[in-house]
C-alpha cells in the first residue's frame, strides 16, 4: 500500500474482522490494510493507541493476544508481539517512555520493557472494561470494569493503587447500586477524571481532594453508556449508549447539551478531535460517523462493512465538508462482507414519502370498506 495513502488518512478503526481500516474524510475513501485471505476470529481489534506523539505509528492490540504495530509512513504493519497472558480481550494500550503497557479484561496489567523480556505485572482486579492512561503524566493509568470500580495506579510504584473509587450511597429503597465502569477520560489540565457507566451514568472523581465517592453524577437516557470522549475545550465530554444515541454533556454544570440521533446499534467507540469541534463514533451499525459538535450536524457517514470495535482521530486538521457544501455521500470500501445481513437488507423495501403516503391511502380504504360490509350488530 503506498506510503502517502496511508500518511493521508484522518481515521483509524478495528473490526471485529480484525481488518484495520484507515478513512480520508476529505476525499471519501477507506482502505483495508489487513491481509483479507488469512482473517480469522482470532485477529479480532479490541484495542488501538497511537504508538508515537507525531502519530505515525499507531498500536492495534487483537483477541489472539498479540500486538501488531502499523507504521503510516511504510503504510503497512511492521511488528508483532506477543503480549499473551491473562485471559480475555485487550481494554487498553499505551506506551511509556520505552515500555508498552497492556491491559486484559480479567485484569492481568503488564509493562513490557523493549529489548528485554523484564515485565511488570499488576492485578488490577477482574472483569476489566477500560484502561486509559493519563496523557500528561504517562506513568500514570486508570481501570474499572465490572464491579470493579475506578482505580488510579503509578506504574512507577504499582504495588497499590494511588486512588481508589469509592461506590455511591444506596439508592432511595436503600439497595446498593451496581457498579459497571465501561470508559475512562482524564480530564485535561485538571486533576478530575470521568467515568461513563452500565448504568447510564456520567460521574466525575476528583483525587486530590479526600473525597472518593463523585464530586458530580449525571444520568442519560435509560441504557448502557459504552463509550466517551472529552470535547475540545476540557469542559463537557461526549458520550454513546447500546441503543444508538450520543449527548453532549457539560461537565460543569453536569447538564445534556445536545442529544444526536440517527444510529442503529450500540457506539462502541467515540473520540474528539483534539483541536476541531469535531467528533468520531462508530459501533455495530458498521458506519463511521462524524458530527459537528456545537450544531449536531452529521458531517460524515461513511459506510465501512464490518462491525467496527475502536477508532483513533488524526490530529491534523481537515475539511469535512465538500466544494458543494453538502454532507459527504456514503462511501462502500472493498472488505469482506457479511452475506446473511447484506441479504436481508437487500431484501427489504426502501420506505419513501411516497410510499408511506400511498400505504395510508390503502390502509383508509380498507378500513372503510370493511366497515361497509360488516354485519349490523344485534
Amino acid at each position: 500500500m503506498a506510503a502517502s495513502t496511508s500518511m493521508m488518512n484522518n481515521v483509524w478503526l478495528g473490526s471485529e474482522t480484525g481488518i484495520l481500516k484507515g478513512v480520508n474524510v476529505g476525499k471519501k475513501t477507506a482502505t483495508n490494510y489487513s491481509d483479507l485471505k488469512t482473517l480469522d476470529k482470532e485477529q479480532e481489534i479490541s484495542a488501538m493507541y497511537w504508538a508515537t506523539e507525531e502519530e505515525q505509528m499507531l498500536l492495534t492490540g487483537l483477541r489472539n493476544g498479540t500486538v501488531k504495530t502499523f507504521d503510516l509512513e511504510k503504510g503497512e504493519f511492521t511488528e508483532t508481539r506477543d503480549c499473551s497472558g491473562g485471559e480475555g480481550v485487550f481494554r487498553g494500550l499505551a506506551t511509556w517512555d520505552d515500555s508498552l503497557i497492556t491491559c486484559v479484561e480479567s485484569g492481568l496489567l503488564k509493562v513490557w520493557k523493549e529489548d528485554t523480556e523484564e515485565q511488570t505485572e499488576i492485578n488490577v482486579g477482574a472483569n476489566i472494561r477500560k484502561m486509559r492512561q493519563n496523557p500528561v503524566k504517562r506513568n500514570v493509568v486508570a481501570t474499572g470494569g465490572m464491579e470493579n470500580d475506578m482505580k488510579v495506579w503509578d506504574l512507577e510504584d504499582p504495588e497499590k493503587p494511588i486512588f481508589r473509587a469509592k461506590n455511591v450511597r444506596n439508592d432511595f429503597l436503600e439497595l446498593r447500586v451496581p457498579v459497571c465502569v465501561n470508559d475512562i477520560s482524564f480530564i485535561p489540565e485538571s486533576s478530575k477524571i470521568v467515568t461513563c457507566t452500565g448504568h447510564h451514568h456520567l460521574r466525575v472523581y476528583d483525587p486530590s481532594t479526600p473525597r472518593r465517592r463523585p464530586v458530580m453524577s449525571v444520568e442519560f437516557d435509560e441504557y448502557p453508556l459504552m463509550s466517551m470522549s472529552i470535547a475540545p475545550g476540557g469542559n463537557s465530554v461526549v458520550v454513546g449508549n447500546t441503543h444508538g444515541k450520543m449527548a453532549h454533556i457539560d461537565l460543569r454544570k453536569g447538564q445534556v447539551l445536545r442529544v444526536y440521533k440517527g444510529f442503529a446499534g450500540s457506539i462502541r467507540s467515540i473520540q474528539c478531535h483534539p483541536t476541531l469541534p469535531l467528533v468520531a463514533s462508530c459501533g455495530l451499525d458498521r458506519f463511521l460517523r462524524i458530527h459537528h459538535i456545537p450544531s449536531g450536524t452529521l458531517e460524515n457517514k461513511i459506510y465501512l462493512k464490518s462491525r467496527l470495535n475502536c477508532l483513533l482521530f488524526s490530529s491534523a486538521s481537515f475539511d469535512t465538508v465538500d466544494t458543494e457544501g453538502g454532507v459527504k455521500a456514503i462511501e462502500r470500501p472493498v472488505g469482506p462482507v457479511d452475506e446473511e445481513a447484506e441479504s436481508i437488507w437487500k431484501q427489504m423495501e426502501e420506505i419513501t414519502e411516497e410510499s408511506t403516503q400511498a400505504k395510508r391511502k390503502v390502509n383508509a380504504e380498507t378500513k372503510t370498506a370493511v366497515k361497509r360490509k360488516a354485519p349490523p350488530e344485534t
